[in-house]
């Protein structure tokens, strides 16, 4: 896959949160960044005149950007990190690895107890963050021991040891803050009642925790003791504006190798996310050319070897979203919740953010292969012979009945071709009937375009259901054009897809592009029909109330109107003005007429 040019590349990031990461031309990673809008942060490095001389240099050594998108500026942060500890890129500030995030820990023993740390130990118990502030950590601990007693001692507390009397309740006990487990004062059934609740609140599940808060603060403040009440209002704060978890770091994924892919009928998109001791360390997306139509499965496992080949990853166990069939050397997981479901969904994020970003790059750099890929996808979903290069919508537009119009709206290669945007005015029909109006328009514009010799459309957009696609129906038989052109109608609640003779509709997926192009003529034939609609009525109101006035005929209406500009004006003109514009005698009734209403 060629690398963009630098400015396409800027043009489309996204305006998510995320890692930016700048490569040298030879390739070689020089700077690792975080971002809250990666398109924001990564263009000011373009646009702004730096102070610093080593900002300078590193600009212009980029050669090529690289991104990764995540759910959150924390999560941005973290992964920041351990990229920087991997890379150790030359323009970053080094990290030293013995300084990490801090973490809660509940302990695998009987009675766990819950505390700080910055040493992840596999087996040691049930890890909770990482966390980026360890004020956020304090305030969690004091929270949660402020709602639950815990024991802080450091026994061995085996059922044997309890039942031999061998240790004895310190001052913990007294002061209310444990319930005395080590003397077999509170059964582990009772405790680990509570390590539940806890496990919860560190999941982000407040709700119970946030309701006994509430109930706290209340007591405190019925009791005048506001100072309390102030304190654990403080900490209901700090506990809805936190969040409990970052997809980025998971101590239980480890040596972990993660793939998806999104595709559309040219191109297939796998992203790989390689983890390592629990983080990110790498994110990679392959695009694929498609030669026969080859499906998602046969694309993943051909990009999954290509990849693993590339990057030399020997992990025993890939995440992917579906079975697949790589030997019995790879263990394959296909997650379906919580964390690694998780990690599965950021990864697949990322890949259509690429492909996004592509068809971004490819309508600036290569606006044919763009059209092309369109065309395609319009053909295969709406079941055409052909593709739908010349497509012409119409929408009829009429208020209780008044001044019937119609649209007929043009694209072409999928894009407005406005100039070909035509006005109908309806000539034959009397009052508000959509269906005849329909049919009166279809006829007049094809047989139009038949007398002229002109190209004709492969594709039309009836606005509506099965009756106004049935109205055009009539037309093209008419015409001799029935079978010539593909012709369907979309019914505005559901977006449903009728064809003729077809009783049951087509749905198409709400996020194919193939949909987003017919509801783009479908809005642009209404935004114009409307335009149009609305002219109508203006003129008309106007006509009508000038040509009211005894003695004033539609020649005079129009001097007035190119006078004065509006009916308004001439409303509240001055007698010696509308002298000038119509004479005297004219100019009196006129006046006389606006002054009396």
């Amino acid at each position: 896959m060629d690398t963009p040019a630098l400015d396409i590349q800027l043009k489309t990031l996204p305006n998510q949160p995320g890692v930016y990461q700048y490569f040298d031309k030879d390739d070689n990673l020089i700077y690792v960044g975080k971002a809250k809008n990666l398109k924001k942060r990564v263009s000011s490095y373009f646009t702004k005149t730096h102070d610093n001389g080593k900002t300078r240099v590193l600009v212009k050594k980029i050669a090529r950007i690289k991104h990764i998108v995540v759910d959150t500026e924390t999560d941005a942060l973290l992964l920041e990190n351990n990229l920087i500890k991997k890379h150790r890129p030359r323009y970053n500030v080094l990290l030293k690895d013995d300084k990490s995030y801090p973490w809660i820990c509940i302990k695998n023993e009987r009675f766990p107890r819950v505390f700080s740390t910055r040493r992840v130990y596999k087996g040691g118990g049930t890890y909770f963050g990482p966390y980026t502030s360890m004020k956020t950590v304090s305030t969690l601990l004091s929270l949660i021991r402020g709602l639950y007693s815990l024991r802080t001692c450091n026994y061995d507390l085996a059922e044997d040891k309890i039942e031999a009397g061998k240790y004895k309740v310190c001052l913990e006990y007294h002061l209310g803050n444990c319930n005395g487990p080590c003397e077999g004062k509170e059964s582990e059934e009772e405790y680990n009642a509570n390590i539940k609740a806890i496990k919860e609140i560190l999941k982000g599940n407040f709700k119970d925790s946030l309701s006994e808060f509430k109930k706290q603060m209340h007591d405190f403040a019925e009791k005048m003791q506001f100072e309390d009440a102030q304190k654990i209002k403080e900490k209901i704060d700090v506990l809805e504006n936190y969040q409990a978890k970052s997809t980025i770091v998971n101590p239980k994924i480890s040596n972990v190798d993660v793939f998806s892919i999104v595709s559309d009928e040219s191109y297939g998109y796998v992203n790989f996310l390689q983890l390592s001791y629990g983080s990110i360390i790498r994110s990679h997306t392959l695009e694929i050319k498609k030669k026969l139509d080859e499906s998602d499965k046969t694309l993943l496992k051909l990009a999954i070897i290509e990849i693993r080949q590339r990057f030399h990853s020997k992990s025993k166990e890939i995440y992917v979203p579906f079975d697949i069939d790589l030997g019995d050397d790879i263990k394959v997981t296909i997650p379906k919740l919580g964390d690694k479901k998780h990690i599965l969904d950021l990864s697949e994020r990322n890949a259509k953010y690429f492909r996004m970003e592509r068809f971004k790059q490819m309508k600036i750099v290569d606006p044919d292969r763009h059209a092309n890929r369109i065309m395609a996808q319009m053909k295969a979903d709406l079941r055409l012979k052909e593709e739908p290069r010349h497509i012409e919508c119409f929408d009829n537009s009429n208020i209780q009945g008044t001044n019937p119009v119609a649209a007929c709206v043009v694209f072409k290669n999928g894009k407005p071709s406005k100039k070909d945007y035509r006005h109908f005015n309806i000539k034959t029909v009397e009052g508000p009937d959509d269906f005849a109006s329909m049919e009166e328009v279809v006829y007049r514009r094809y047989k139009r375009l038949l007398d002229e010799n002109q190209p004709l459309p492969q594709l039309i957009v009836i606005d509506g259901g099965k009756g106004q696609l049935s109205s055009a129906l009539k037309s093209l038989d008419a015409l001799g054009l029935r079978g010539k052109i593909a012709i369907i109608g979309i019914a505005k609640r559901l977006e449903e897809l009728f064809y003729p003779n077809d009783p049951i509709p087509l749905y198409l997926d709400k996020k194919s592009e193939t949909l987003k192009v017919i509801q783009q003529l479908r809005n642009e034939a209404h935004r114009f029909g409307i335009e149009h609609h609305r002219n109508r009525r203006s003129k008309s109101a106007l006509n009508t109330e000038l040509e009211t006035i005894e003695g004033i005929g539609e020649k005079t209406v129009v001097s007035l109107l190119k006078h004065f500009k509006s009916a308004k004006r001439v409303a509240h003109a001055k007698l010696d003005e509308l002298e000038d514009v119509v004479g005297a005698s004219k100019a009196a009734k006129i006046y006389q007429y606006f002054n009396q209403k």
